[in-house]
């Protein structure tokens, strides 16, 4: 996912004023779920998604799109959305009244879920009137918390992913697995490590928050701007203890994790990283990647956290929004996009409460052989701070660092 951190205060603004987006149809919560699929038939729902990942877009273009229309009758019509754009049009909407919106799902978690909640732009809760909600696994709080914030059914969770770094053990047979270490190899390999500037990079700082943390539970519940200042300068020391040996002597990053993948695939890092522990077998399979990547977790410890589907206030096709929703999470579409050739995205799913054949399937995940198994990070993983540690997180470092030359 990404994220926008420049509306919040507008945003904050426009709830202080209480204004709000009224539904545009009938409320299908008060409908059993017969009548909702049946209300869902021959609608056209328009899902608002990031969409710079071609595995992902063939999952829902090649997978889910003829899936509906042939089981449900619905139309799936994906257009791009996502941080900046998406919460600025809901604002925007907001803004002058309109109680219904063209935008029908969208594709949100951490800050972007936070924002619209602030100005009522999500419909629900809803979670509860899936017949596949019984299947999610809400005993797991790295799924019913997102970024601290309680789910509490206004949000579907579509998928669970751990930031992983990616190396090529021909070149680095030992990965540095502590931020010491890291800093270490960096000092000794000048120029063949990077991070990015966008989501995925500045979620590799916010574990290293969690790394300089004297305890996990000072990242924990409500933003602390003392706690967050603290271990933010922590940070950006060792940021800049490494940088004239990062590429390009730190003087540049590169702007996407897109782009630093393509830096580790033309052999100019050695490391990439991934908000997706399952990712580098995709694009090992898609030959992006050498045969000989390999995805670690850092010991000291690195976030988890699920993405998830949101119906918008506004929407016109709730029903056939609930109908798309409960599909994403059944069993058959979440077992496809788990495997590494297709998306590789973790499921939300508690495989105890699954069908047997289905716990088998998913408990043997085929071709995932280049990054470890969830059991084996899971001890690493670290919650998401509060939604305002990315907002700050990101802004400091376009300040402290990037509008600092030589930091």
């Amino acid at each position: 996912m990404r994220y926008v951190y420049w509306a919040l205060p507008l945003i904050l603004g426009l709830s202080a004023c209480g204004h709000s987006q009224a539904p545009a149809a009938a409320d299908p919560r008060a409908l059993a779920w017969p009548a909702v699929e049946q209300a869902a038939r021959g609608q056209t729902v328009t899902l608002a998604m990031w969409q710079g990942d071609p595995q992902i877009n063939a999952y829902m273009q090649d997978y889910v799109v003829p899936r509906l229309k042939k089981n449900h009758g619905i139309t799936l019509r994906i257009v791009p959305g996502q941080g900046n754009t998406l919460v600025s049009t809901l604002m925007t909407e907001a803004e002058a009244g309109r109680a219904t919106s063209p935008i029908d799902l969208v594709w949100i978690n951490g800050e972007t879920f936070y924002q619209l909640r602030q100005i009522h732009a999500l419909f629900g809760p809803f979670t509860d009137k899936l017949p596949n909600n019984r299947y999610v696994d809400w005993a797991n709080p790295f799924i019913a918390n997102d970024f601290q914030q309680p789910v509490d059914g206004m949000e579907c969770p579509w998928g669970n992913v751990q930031l992983l770094l990616i190396t090529d053990r021909a070149k680095v047979p030992q990965p540095p697995r502590t931020p010491d270490a890291l800093a270490a190899w960096i000092h000794a390999h000048p120029g063949r490590f990077s991070f990015d500037t966008g989501f995925t990079g500045m979620s590799f700082l916010k574990s290293l928050l969690y790394a300089f943390a004297d305890s996990p539970q000072q990242l924990q519940g409500p933003f602390n701007a003392t706690v967050y200042h603290r271990l933010r300068d922590r940070v950006f020391d060792w940021v800049r203890s490494v940088r004239k040996d990062l590429w390009r002597h730190g003087d540049t990053f590169p702007s996407s994790v897109a782009q630093l993948n393509q830096l580790f695939a033309n052999g100019e890092v050695d490391f990439t990283m991934s908000f997706n522990d399952g990712q580098v077998d995709n694009k090992i399979d898609s030959g992006l990647f050498p045969k000989t990547a390999e995805a670690f977790v850092l010991t000291s410890g690195t976030l988890q956290n699920s993405h998830y589907i949101g119906i918008v206030a506004g929407s016109e096709h709730k029903a056939a929004a609930m109908v798309v929703a409960n599909f994403l999470i059944s069993p058959a579409a979440q077992w496809q996009k788990l495997k590494p050739s297709v998306w590789g995205d973790g499921t939300v799913l508690d495989l105890q409460k699954l069908p047997p054949d289905w716990r088998q399937r998913f408990e043997h995940v085929p071709g995932r052989s280049h990054a470890p198994l969830r059991a084996a990070i899971r001890p690493y993983a670290r919650p998401e701070p509060a939604p305002e540690t990315m907002i700050h997180i990101s802004d400091d470092f376009r300040q402290e660092i990037l509008g600092r030359a030589g930091g």
